[in-house]
């Protein structure tokens, strides 16, 4: 008898995946998002964004009660009502100070969970959300962090790969974004081994994974999940670690793959 697989649980990316450039969701994705939701399958959705700046896609979608991943796998919760599940952090000190040597004119970030951001300067408008503060280096480093990001508004994606490589830190993971922006994170932390941690509460098999995103950051995600997908104008690594390429998510990659299954 042939065994034909259908996802258990659907993890998926937002930005670039979800939601386009202006913070909103395409009605045909949020319908297909219920819709896969009204299924029965877990929905989670698995982000480099803090919570304080995904909660409130959770809600527009009208997903029930159950995990999320955000931070890159930093922060799980369970929502709603809101209960914080984990939180993995490290001490940020060392990385502002390589960095810094590296790279004197970077923005430099660290993540207030469920509040924003403690930056040095100003970001560009729109990049983060919550609350966002300027504060002294001193401030910044004074806790340990779930993130710290390194941003560069006249860099390009190719900069930070460099830099990453040049940091030689011990300790922390490395995660670039399109643009100049390197997320650098506990060691061994990212949207899979959150993921991970969902799925062995939820009784269900990474196999049993249905998994989109776009980004770097989606890497080790879509290669763990058991059917992970990607977009035909995504990064090269990020295809070859993905299972399956649809569209462009402007063109309706997103909707292709969630109506293959509900």
């Amino acid at each position: 008898m042939t065994v034909v697989w259908k996802p258990k649980l659907v993890a998926l990316d937002l930005d670039g995946t979800l939601v386009r450039h202006d913070d909103t969701v395409p009605d045909e994705i949020a319908a297909a998002v219920r819709d896969a939701a009204a299924s029965g399958v877990h929905v989670v959705i698995a982000t480099g964004r803090g919570w304080h700046g995904t909660v409130h896609h959770v809600d527009a979608l009208g997903l029930p009660p159950g995990p999320h991943v955000s931070s890159n796998g930093a922060v799980l919760v369970t929502y709603p009502p809101l209960h914080v599940d984990e939180v993995v952090t490290f001490d940020p000190r060392e990385a502002i100070a390589r960095v810094l040597e590296e790279h004197p004119s970077a923005l430099l970030g660290v993540e207030e969970v469920g509040r924003g951001y403690l930056v040095s300067k100003p970001f560009p408008p729109g990049e983060l959300g919550g609350q966002v503060e300027v504060v002294t280096l001193e401030r910044m480093a004074a806790h340990p962090a779930t993130r710290l990001i390194v941003r560069d508004p006249e860099g390009s994606d190719d900069d930070f790969i460099n830099l990453a490589h040049r940091l030689g830190l011990n300790g922390v993971g490395y995660s670039i974004g399109y643009t100049a922006w390197l997320d650098i994170a506990p060691e061994g932390v990212n949207k899979a081994t959150g993921l991970a941690s969902v799925v062995g509460r939820l009784g269900v098999r990474p196999s049993d994974v249905l998994a989109i995103g776009d980004g770097r950051n989606d890497i080790e995600m879509l290669s763990w999940a058991g059917r992970g997908v990607t977009f035909a104008d995504s990064p090269p690594e990020v295809i070859a670690a993905a299972d399956a390429v649809v569209r462009p998510f402007a063109e309706g990659g997103t909707v292709d793959e969630l109506r293959r299954w509900f």
